[in-house]
């Protein structure tokens, strides 16, 4: 499931998009736009994850079922897309240059359906200013930046931890953090513009 059809099952499936749902959430999705809906109108460090729970008519036991921290809630379905972005570069055929297919696999990495964008910049303004889901962002960057690697390393025929696959993942990440701080500074400006804008770029000096 692309994430843009993530974003609209989790938004059909809480009934609302406030932070006040009326229906039991049972769903990664569900609980992650409730608890992030929270953050936005309270503040990550003033909201608890009793409030969390009780807003999502769940126990708080329950909701350590579905996530180990509360600074593991605003990544949401974060691991789902990683996996299937994996599973999309492998199914690339090795004729599709290699530059070319990571820059368009970020950008469907990024792509959100138009009535998400603002929830999805305050979503990245979290993760990306408050300090403890900063922190925190480094094993789901890791992550990330090891399906960049993977592919490279494959289409390069080099070991997946060799310089050239390490760095291109590391590149690739620095482009797309570079761009979220662009958007979000620039509240005009469009997400896959911004991206698609600092990928071509990676990719001329790349290709150089």
């Amino acid at each position: 499931m692309p994430p843009q059809e993530l974003w609209s099952k989790m938004v059909t499936m809480t009934g609302q998009t406030g932070a006040h749902a009326t229906r039991r959430a049972t769903t990664v999705a569900q609980l992650s736009h409730i608890g992030l809906q929270l953050f936005i109108e309270n503040g990550f460090d003033e909201t608890t994850v009793d409030e969390i729970a009780a807003a999502a008519g769940i126990g708080r036991r329950t909701f350590f079922r579905y996530f180990a921290s509360k600074n593991d809630l605003p990544w949401g379905d974060f691991d789902e897309l990683v996996e299937r972005m994996r599973a999309d570069l492998a199914a690339v055929p090795d004729s599709e240059p290699l530059y070319a297919t990571l820059t368009r696999a970020v950008l469907d990495f990024n792509t959100y359906p138009a009535s998400e964008l603002q929830y999805h910049r305050e979503r990245m303004q979290l993760l990306m200013t408050v300090p403890s889901l900063v922190a925190h962002s480094t094993l789901r960057y890791e992550s990330w930046r090891e399906v960049i690697a993977e592919f490279a390393a494959r289409r390069l025929g080099e070991p997946v931890g060799s310089l050239r696959p390490r760095m291109i993942g590391w590149v690739y990440l620095a482009a797309s953090l570079g761009a979220y701080e662009q958007w979000l500074h620039d509240p005009g400006s469009e997400l896959l513009e911004v991206l698609r804008s600092a990928l071509d770029i990676l990719s001329e000096r790349l290709t150089a």
